[in-house]
C-alpha cells in the first residue's frame, strides 16, 4: 500500500515520472526491434522483386524478337510450344 500512496503523493505535487520500468522498457525495445526486422525483410523482398521484373523485361524483349524471327520466316509466330507445331491462319480469300 505503500507504493500507491508515494505515487498519489507524487501525483498531488505534480512529480512526473522520468522513465518508463524495465518490463515496459524492454516490451518497447522488443516491439521496435520487430518492426525494423520486418522493415529490412520488406525492403531486400522489395530489391528481389525489382530485379526480378528486370528479368522479365530482358526475357519478354527476346521473345518479342524471337516472334519476330518466326514470323518473318515461317508467316506466323502461332507456335505450338508443346510439338512445336505451327500453326497458320487459313486463308479465307481461298474459300471464297
Amino acid at each position: 500500500m505503500a507504493k500507491n500512496t508515494s505515487k498519489k503523493i507524487k501525483e498531488l505535487k505534480g512529480i512526473k515520472p522520468e522513465k518508463v520500468n524495465e518490463k515496459e522498457l524492454r516490451n518497447i525495445q522488443e516491439v521496435v526491434a520487430s518492426i525494423n526486422q520486418l522493415h529490412s525483410q520488406v525492403g531486400q523482398l522489395e530489391s528481389q522483386k525489382h530485379t526480378a521484373l528486370h528479368k522479365l523485361a530482358g526475357i519478354n524483349d527476346e521473345m518479342n524478337v524471337l516472334q519476330e524471327a518466326l514470323k518473318k520466316e515461317y508467316g506466323t509466330n502461332d507456335i505450338n510450344i508443346a510439338d512445336g507445331k505451327i500453326n497458320y491462319e487459313e486463308d479465307v480469300k481461298a474459300d471464297s
